[in-house]
């Protein structure tokens, strides 16, 4: 897939670095001469240096030719006005994030694809940091309607040596919390598991889990 990333500072950095790991055909737009060299250094992205709110640089980042762009400038002015003009382009998919409420109905209004909510982002990120330390959350599916979590399972924890089938039958475990992978670090091996499966001591669990699940969930695999 062919994606332009409209801003590199934090957040535009962490996607880009993910675009590349997982083989994506990855532009970087940015108008600092200095982020553009170090992340050119760092990752091996190509790197435009200019505004994206220009169409001229747009163009010299083959905007029309791709499959995406992400918004991910430094306000919200700037990324209605890239929004626009991908629009213009005839980008299939445009991608923003939203860091003031108020501009939310303006992107409605230009048509973007999908509005993801920095606050919103940051809070949830926060609270499981807090709450929820053991568990990182991996990806949000169903247009965010569930996520996918990875739960590490303790040395001392009572689910080792219990059975997937086992954990799903517990009052105590939440109904709507699906097992959906283990990795084994010791063994390297991953495996979609079935309901003889095994629980060991350090497995990485991925979840399935509506958010107000997976607290439930962790607190019964990681129990001691």
């Amino acid at each position: 897939m062919r994606v332009v990333v409209a801003g590199a500072g934090v957040l535009g950095y962490q996607v880009l670095t993910m675009l590349v790991a997982n083989k994506h055909d990855v532009v970087v737009i940015d108008k600092d001469r200095e982020t553009c060299e170090l992340v050119y250094a760092e990752t091996g992205a190509v790197i435009i240096h200019g505004s994206a709110t220009d169409i001229k640089i747009l163009e010299k980042a083959g905007v029309n030719k791709s499959d995406a762009i992400a918004c991910l400038l430094r306000n919200d002015a700037d990324n209605i006005s890239t929004a626009i003009l991908a629009k213009s382009l005839g980008v299939p998919s445009i991608i923003v994030v939203l860091r003031k409420p108020d501009y939310e109905e303006a992107y409605r209004t230009v048509g973007v694809s999908k509005i993801i909510s920095l606050t919103d982002l940051l809070s949830h990120q926060i609270m499981m940091e807090i709450e929820q330390p053991k568990v990182r959350k991996i990806l949000s599916i169903g247009g965010g309607k569930a996520e996918i979590y990875a739960v590490q399972i303790p040395v001392d924890a009572r689910s080792v040596g219990m059975k997937i089938k086992e954990i799903a039958k517990q009052k105590s475990f939440p109904q709507d919390c699906v097992f959906m992978g283990i990795y084994n670090e010791e063994e390297d091996n991953f495996s979609i598991p079935r309901g003889d499966h095994m629980l060991n001591k350090w497995d990485t669990v991925f979840l399935v889990s509506h958010g107000g699940s997976v607290k439930q969930a962790t607190d019964f695999l990681t129990k001691k």
